[in-house]
């Protein structure tokens, strides 16, 4: 039996890509900026797995012989989103970016989303969730207007009140929104950002949903689930790839409810597997709100979790961490930064130290597991050596 757990540790990039002027994210390195912030890190886990040899890190040494594969992977696609960074995993290398709207939708687009909904939107603009629902939150109650709002990144995102817009309502919403996001305004997500509370107190629930295009090529988990090999599709990984290729997903709320249900499926899942995890907090707690003292908790408790994940593989398995962009938390911006990102991968059988460098492309994490998996046929990404 073996199993790989692809482990995204969504949002923790570890040092700005040659490009990142471009994006506006000079300086941007989420890993050492948050640790710096926080006064160092405790990470004993990836430390021991050589953490700190990828990228300076405050609390985190980098050790002579560290107990895992390392080295840290570059994007090859024109993006910073989520959806470019978890498809280029899975071995599409997009060769344009998902559009985007620093300047808010188009007319054609929001008239197109009132007349189909029934009701005219609040906001189009770039905002950061936390804020716009602060900002609008009132009037949303007042008018039961959907509240659309976007970001750097290629999204659509549409709040409401949970007792104003019920969930399932705000999904179908969210829905008719994506079949009007087509063309030229093909938006990676449409997210539903469901919220609760009072004026001056309002929150965002666990009741998000992301509806993503599918993906435009065939993935690593169709050629996997294909040949017999399970793909299992923890946290919002189901909703990046809109269900394709996975033959199980577990909607999860944040990272400890994630890494709860990866264990119990360390525990039980007895095939030949593909298990692939995004955990989420991150980003959407921690890198988008500006708090890197919260990020940096989220990193230490997360390094307990994989410590048990790690001590639950059997002999023929592999874990591998990576993630698909960065979030850095100490900069004046909200958004994803342009970042490497690291690379470890632990198990009984791995070449422990091995440096295997800085990858030009995330896809080279999807031909590694095709070898793993003596899955010939796959042509994409270039695998690197992980087993002794």
């Amino acid at each position: 039996m073996k199993r790989v757990f692809l482990i995204v540790l969504d949002g923790v990039g570890a040092g700005e890509l040659p490009d990142a002027r471009r994006f506006g994210d000079e300086g941007s390195n989420t890993l050492a900026n948050t640790a710096a912030a926080a006064g160092g890190l405790h990470l004993p886990v990836m430390e021991s797995w050589g953490l700190g040899n990828i990228t300076r890190i405050a609390g985190v040494a980098p050790v002579t012989r560290p107990e895992a594969v390392y080295g840290r992977l570059a994007e090859a696609s024109p993006g910073k989103d989520t959806t470019t960074g978890h498809w280029e995993m899975m071995g599409i290398i997009l060769a344009q970016p998902f559009p985007t709207y620093p300047q808010g939708f188009p007319s054609e687009v929001m008239e197109a989303f009132a007349g189909a909904v029934g009701r005219k939107a609040l906001g189009n603009k770039p905002a950061s969730g936390t804020r716009i629902i602060e900002e609008l939150g009132p009037e949303h109650l007042k008018t039961g207007r959907p509240i659309v709002y976007t970001s750097a990144d290629s999204v659509f995102q549409i709040a409401a009140h949970e007792k104003v817009i019920p969930t399932p309502a705000l999904y179908r919403i969210c829905q008719t929104a994506r079949e009007i996001l087509q063309g030229d305004h093909m938006v990676a997500r449409v997210i539903a950002r469901p919220f609760a509370g009072r004026p001056g107190a309002f929150y965002r629930t666990e009741g998000r949903k992301d509806f993503s295009v599918s993906p435009p090529e065939e993935t690593l988990l169709d050629f996997l689930s294909a040949r017999g090999i399970k793909t299992t599709g923890v946290g919002k990984i189901g909703d990046i790839f809109n269900g394709q290729g996975l033959t199980g997903s577990f909607r999860t709320g944040g990272n400890r409810k994630t890494m709860a249900k990866v264990l119990d499926l360390a525990a039980v899942e007895k095939s030949p597997a593909l298990i692939f995890v995004n955990c989420i907090d991150f980003d959407s707690l921690y890198g988008h709100r500006n708090d890197a003292a919260g990020f940096a908790r989220a990193l230490e408790e997360m390094d307990g979790w994989l410590g048990k994940l790690a001590a639950a593989l059997g002999e023929e398995d592999l874990l591998m961490i990576t993630a698909d962009h960065g979030c850095d938390p100490t900069t004046v911006s909200t958004d994803h930064s342009r970042e490497y990102v690291p690379l470890l991968v632990s198990g009984a059988r791995v070449k422990k130290g091995m440096n295997v460098g800085t990858r030009e492309t995330f896809a080279d994490l999807s031909a590694t597991i095709a070898r793993f998996f003596s899955c010939d046929g796959w042509n994409k990404g270039t695998p690197f050596p992980v087993l002794s």
